[in-house]
């Protein structure tokens, strides 16, 4: 298992209606060692139903995966186990058992973090399932079950003794859902506790993140969840400081978009023409873009690629529009700084600069203004205004009357600009 952690160290967590295959083969393009696919019910599964079933399959590419099943029988959680092993063979990579999942109903049915309230059943099943297959099987679970209630290293050392192969910790209690920050904290004390791997998981949002629960935990590898949600870029900055390099730059809103497309595309490819659960994608990809509050309406009733399309096309236009108004004014902006100081005009560039590289379009966009060097004249016009307003006001006076004079002559002319 020390040796699957060592290759595998960026993980892309377990999550239902989201791990499916588009979703892990972007992530897997993007850095992310090994994915998850969404969490299998034990239960699901022994009934043979072909909707659970469906979410073992491979993406194209995709040579293995990890398998989560949740359930809290142990006889119906080790004879699924065994199924998935005979079925995958070596496209499977290991196996884990959930034990962290809080939602209402996960846990109303004993499944899940519901578990972390039974230590003694949870090692029952982790026996079980370990005495049936060959695969590493690992366990995911949380802080505790009560809030302030911390019993994750206790209960790690529980799951170590019953057979576990590794363990993945979440640092929140299962009553907080996700609401607060996650305790990293527990992370390390369950290192400390246990002899087996341990994986860390929650809050990591950018690669600074990831290096830093590394550091401060001590953890043999990192599981990125919701902040993967519109956004697999995160493992190739994850990837990136890990290693010690500069994290890459975030994507630009065209990027963002051909994300998008591309996450529709393959949905489309595997599930046909209706892809109703892109929704939710699509509303992750354009969080923070121009348009994109008006957009959310509108994506409530795409069901198809074409509908997707429709609605991407208008937010690239809608940031393209609002980009070239920025550049629009910055380069009035610009004018009027370089041919206010005649006798400066580095001065006046840098000051220019120092305006573009602040624009907050620039930095809510991603798109770039142009660089435009000072001074300059955009026409003949506003060099003839140039050579008539010197004439009227030399060098040494040049003061506030030159510079409305200047201003009201620029508006008129840039007007239509």
């Amino acid at each position: 298992m020390e040796g699957l952690f060592g290759k595998y160290r960026v993980l892309l967590a377990p999550m239902a209606g989201v791990s499916d295959i588009a979703f892990r083969t972007l992530c897997r393009e993007a850095g992310a060692d090994m994915a998850f696919t969404e969490m299998v019910s034990a239960k699901g599964l022994s009934f043979a139903n072909e909707k659970t079933r469906h979410l073992l399959a491979l993406a194209d590419g995709e040579s293995q995966v990890a398998v989560q099943l949740f359930g809290h029988e142990p006889d119906v959680m080790a004879s699924q186990a065994a199924w998935i092993e005979q079925e995958m063979g070596e496209s499977l990579a290991y196996l884990d058992i959930n034990m962290g999942c809080p939602a209402r109903k996960i846990v109303s049915k004993g499944d899940g973090s519901a578990l972390m309230k039974e230590p003694a059943l949870s090692a029952s099943i982790v026996r079980a399932v370990k005495g049936v297959v060959e695969h590493p099987v690992t366990v995911k679970f949380r802080r505790g079950w009560a809030e302030d209630d911390e019993t994750a290293p206790t209960f790690a050392r529980r799951m170590e003794e019953a057979g576990a192969d590794g363990v993945t910790v979440h640092g929140r209690f299962a009553e907080q859902l996700y609401r607060g920050s996650a305790d990293w904290g527990v992370i390390a004390r369950v290192r400390e506790a246990v002899s087996v791997p341990v994986v860390g998981n929650g809050d990591i949002r950018s690669g600074a993140d990831a290096m830093r629960m590394a550091v401060e935990t001590g953890c043999d590898a990192v599981m990125i969840a919701r902040g993967a949600e519109g956004n697999p870029w995160l493992f190739s900055q994850v990837q990136a400081a890990l290693a010690g390099e500069p994290e890459p730059a975030p994507p630009t809103v065209e990027e963002r978009i051909a994300m998008a497309r591309r996450h529709a595309e393959l949905l489309t490819h595997r599930e046909g023409r209706n892809i109703v659960r892109m929704r939710k994608h699509a509303m992750w990809y354009m969080a923070g873009l121009p348009g994109a509050a008006a957009a959310r309406g509108r994506i409530n009733y795409c069901t198809t690629l074409a509908d997707f399309d429709e609605v991407f096309d208008e937010l690239l236009e809608i940031a393209r529009e609002r980009c070239d108004l920025s550049v629009s004014r910055q380069y009035r902006s610009d004018f009027l700084l370089s041919i206010s100081h005649q006798g400066c005009p580095s001065d006046a560039r840098r000051h220019c600069n120092s305006l573009r590289q602040s624009s907050p379009v620039s930095k809510a966009t991603g798109f770039n203004f142009p660089h435009i060097a000072a001074p300059s004249t955009p026409s003949a016009e506003l060099a003839r205004l140039q050579r008539l307003l010197s004439s009227d006001y030399p060098a040494g006076k040049r003061g506030l009357s030159w510079l409305m004079t200047l201003i009201k002559h620029c508006t008129c002319i840039f007007r239509s600009a």
